[in-house]
C-alpha cells in the first residue's frame, strides 16, 4: 500500500510541474467557460439600426427614443429616403431599418392606427429573428403605455421584411461560417502537420541546408495544398448551391478570388503553426484549440460580436473568419462587388502577407 500511495504522490508532483498538464487541466475549461458564458447568448446588445422618418412628429421621436434608450439599439445613421436602403444594408453596417409613414402621429389620433416598416438583414436570419422580436416589443410596450391617456385604443401595425431571406433559411448562415469554419481547420492544420512530420522524420534539415531560400520553401509547401484546399472551396460553393439552394447573386470569380485568398491565408498561418511545433500531436493540438473555438465563436459564424464583452468584442478583430464570412455573405447572398468588401480583403491580404512573413523569418532562424 505505501509504495502505491508513493507512486500515486510521485505522479501527483509530475503533473505539478508539467505546466502544459496543468493548462490542458485547468487553463482551458476555465477560458472555455469564460468564453462560452460570454459569447453563447441569444441577447442583443448595441444592435446598429437606421431610421427613416417621413412624419418626424412627437409620437415617432418617442418611438425613437425608446428603441435607443432600450440598451439593445445604437441609431447608426437617419436616411432620407427609400432609395439609400440596398446601400446601406450591402456596407453591413445597420442590421435593421425602421421607417415612419408620413403623417404618423395625425392617422393614429384619426384612424386609431398607424404603420412602421421594419426591414431586416435576414443574411444572418437567427439575429433578424432576434432583433425584429425585441423592436415589435418595444413598440407593443410603447402602445400599451400611449393608450393609458386615451380611451379608445389605438394600434401601430408593423409590416416586418426580411431582406435576402424571406423564408429565414438558416442554411444562409451555416454555409458561409461553415466554409470558413473547414477552410481555416483543414488548410492550416494540413500544413502544419505535413511540415512538422518532415521535422520529426529530420528531413526538414535537409530542406534548411539546400539551395533553396527560406521563401522558396514556404511557397513550395504551400502551392499543393493551395489547389487541393480549392477544389475543397468550390465543392462547398457547388454543395451550397445545389444541394441547399444558397444563391449567388454576386460575381462568382470575385467569389472564387477570395476563397482563394483566404486558403493562402490559412496555409501561411498553418506554416506559422508548425515552426513552433516539434511534433506532429502538438501541431494538430494548436491548429484545433487556436483555430476552432475562436473560428465558431468569435468570428461571428453563430453568435454576432455585437452583442460580446468589449474584450472579446476588440479580440474579434484579430481573427481571420471573421471578415471572410462578411466576405462571402455580401457576394453570395446580398451580390456585393469589390467596392463594398474591398477593406475585409485588404485586412486578409494583411494577414496572409503577415503569417507568410512571420514563417519565413523562422526558417531564417533555424539557418543561423
Amino acid at each position: 500500500m505505501d509504495r502505491f500511495l508513493g507512486f500515486v504522490k510521485k505522479e501527483f508532483y509530475h503533473i505539478f510541474r508539467d505546466f502544459r498538464t496543468l493548462l490542458i487541466l485547468f487553463g482551458i475549461p476555465v477560458m472555455q467557460l469564460i468564453i462560452f458564458g460570454f459569447v453563447v447568448t441569444n441577447e442583443i446588445k448595441d444592435a446598429k439600426i437606421a431610421v427613416l422618418d417621413y412624419s418626424k412628429d412627437e409620437v415617432t421621436n418617442e418611438i425613437i427614443e425608446k428603441l435607443t434608450s432600450s440598451g439593445y439599439f445604437i441609431i447608426n445613421e437617419s436616411i432620407s429616403s427609400t432609395s439609400e436602403i440596398e446601400d446601406i444594408f450591402r456596407k453591413g453596417n445597420v442590421r435593421e431599418i425602421v421607417i415612419f409613414e408620413a403623417g404618423f402621429a395625425q392617422k393614429l389620433e384619426r384612424e386609431k392606427q398607424a404603420n412602421i416598416q421594419i426591414l431586416a438583414d435576414a443574411s444572418d436570419p437567427n439575429t433578424a429573428n432576434l432583433i425584429v422580436n425585441y423592436t415589435s416589443g418595444i413598440i407593443r410596450d410603447f402602445m400599451a403605455k400611449y393608450n393609458e391617456s386615451y380611451t379608445m385604443p389605438m394600434q401601430i401595425v408593423p409590416e416586418i421584411r426580411m431582406m435576402y431571406n424571406q423564408g429565414l433559411k438558416g442554411v444562409y448562415m451555416f454555409v458561409p461560417g461553415t466554409m470558413a469554419l473547414i477552410l481555416m481547420l483543414v488548410s492550416a492544420m494540413m500544413t502544419s502537420i505535413s511540415i512538422s512530420r518532415e521535422k520529426e522524420f529530420g528531413s526538414m534539415e535537409v530542406l534548411l541546408v539546400s539551395p533553396l531560400r527560406p521563401i522558396q520553401i514556404v511557397i513550395g509547401k504551400v502551392t499543393p495544398y493551395v489547389m487541393l484546399s480549392f477544389i475543397n472551396a468550390v465543392s462547398i460553393i457547388a454543395l451550397g448551391y445545389f444541394l441547399f439552394g444558397l444563391p449567388i447573386n454576386g460575381s462568382l470569380t470575385l467569389l472564387l478570388a477570395e476563397s482563394l485568398l483566404f486558403i493562402t491565408l490559412a496555409l501561411s498561418l498553418g506554416i506559422l503553426i508548425s515552426t513552433a511545433a516539434a511534433t506532429q500531436q502538438v501541431a494538430m493540438f494548436i491548429s484545433m484549440f487556436a483555430l476552432l473555438l475562436p473560428t465558431m465563436l468569435l468570428s461571428g459564424f453563430i453568435f454576432p460580436v455585437e452583442n460580446m464583452p468589449k474584450l472579446l468584442y476588440w479580440l474579434s478583430y484579430i481573427i481571420p473568419p471573421r471578415y471572410f464570412i462578411v466576405i462571402i455573405k455580401n457576394i453570395m447572398i446580398k451580390g456585393t462587388g469589390i467596392l463594398f468588401v474591398w477593406k475585409e480583403t485588404l485586412i486578409l491580404i494583411a494577414f496572409t502577407l503577415f503569417f507568410i512573413l512571420m514563417s519565413v523569418r523562422k526558417f531564417k532562424i533555424r539557418l543561423e
